[in-house]
This record gives C-alpha cells, sequence and structure tokens, in this order.
C-alpha cells in the first residue's frame, strides 16, 4: 500500500527496486505494512533498508524489537551508542549506515567537528573526552581485529562504564556492523535526503 509523505506530499511507494533485489510484490505481505505502519508511527520513513528487508517479513519482524531496544532502552548514554555506530559504519565502510546515523550522533551529543574528525579520531584525539575515546578504541579493535580486543583497550572502557553498558555498546557496534555488511553485499541505494530513521530515545 503506498502511502503519501507527510514532508514532502510525495507519494511514498514500497514497490519500487532499491537494490540488487527485485522491487516487493503487490500486495504488500501483512507483516511487512504493519511493520512500515509502525515505522511511520516512531516518527521514521520507510528507507531503503526496510524496502528490501521486506523480502524476509518473519525474519524482519523478528529482527524488530531488538533493534527497537538498542535504541530504545539500554542504560548507556546514547552519544556513547551512536557513536560506538557511527565509528563502526566508518570501519565498515558503509555509507549508507553513516548516513542514517550522522543526524542521530548530532543529536545524541557529538559536535560536528568531532563527526568529522571520527574518520581519524587517533590523529585528532583531543577533540573527545577519554570516555570517548575508550569507547572508539574498543569499537576499533572490535571491528577491525575479527573481535580480538586487547586488555588494555578493554579496562580502559570499563573504567568507565559498567558490565551492562559494555554489553550494550558491543551490541550496538557489532549489531550495525552486521547490518552494514548486508546493506553493501545487497546494494542497498541511497535513500532521499529528506528521508530519516525513527528517532527513538534520547
Amino acid at each position: 500500500m503506498t502511502k503519501v509523505d507527510a514532508e514532502t506530499g510525495a507519494v511514498d511507494d514500497p514497490h519500487v527496486k532499491v537494490s540488487r533485489l527485485p522491487a516487493l510484490p503487490k500486495p504488500l505481505d501483512p507483516t511487512v505494512a504493519a511493520l512500515f505502519e509502525n515505522t511511520r508511527q516512531r516518527g521514521g520513513h520507510i528507507l531503503n533498508l526496510h524496502k528490501v528487508s521486506g523480502h524476509a517479513p518473519k525474519l524482519t519482524s523478528a529482527k524488530r524489537p531488538f533493534t527497537y531496544a538498542l535504541r530504545n532502552d539500554c542504560i548507556v548514554p546514547r552519544l556513547y551508542r551512536e557513536l560506538a555506530i557511527c565509528r563502526t559504519a566508518i570501519n565498515v565502510e558503509c555509507d549508507y549506515e553513516l548516513h542514517h546515523h550522522h543526524p542521530l550522533v548530532l543529536q545524541a551529543g557529538l559536535t560536528q567537528a568531532q563527526f568529522a574528525a571520527l574518520r581519524d579520531w587517533r590523529a585528532q584525539g583531543d577533540l573527545f573526552a577519554v570516555r570517548e575515546q575508550a569507547v572508539l578504541g574498543f569499537v576499533d579493535e572490535m571491528t577491525l581485529n575479527k573481535g580480538v580486543v586487547s586488555d588494555a583497550s578493554f579496562e580502559a572502557l570499563a573504567v568507565h562504564f559498567s558490565p551492562q553498558e559494555i554489553i550494550e555498546l558491543a551490541y550496538n557496534s557489532t549489531s550495525y556492523y552486521a547490518s552494514g555488511l548486508f546493506m553493501k553485499a545487497l546494494a542497498i541505494e541511497p535513500d532521499a535526503p529528506h528521508k530519516k530513521a525513527a528517532p527513538g530515545k534520547f
């Protein structure tokens, strides 16, 4: 079922080809239609990622509560979660992911100067607080070294974050690493500039 985009007045057509896969079939699977409506109710647009994932309704439906929990049910502050996600997107070289989390990490408190420095953060370490550096160091080793994190990097993280917070950071990073591989392998096309992910809780 097509919807009119409330922001632009354009028709939001879910039945368009946006990746290596064909467009979603007509009519939409009821599970997919319900997921799309839930996304709209939470303030998000239907992204090309959603249109691609919709080819597997049951798996996509099963994954939704976990993604929701990452965005809404963690105790570690949103800034550190988004920082972990953005650095992970850079490490996995997924521009699609980085584009959608750029406004979210800024909303969470990162400055534009810090965001611009993320690709080479060690060279501009003075822009980042010690806690932020600990997260970035942990994420780099986890995502660039096949999950092997040195004792020194882990201990630097553990000074600032509780066991639950460390688990939350690790889940955010590794989940979005997997998503980045998914997006790249299926060649998901960029979304229109005005399209945003559901923001979640800040």
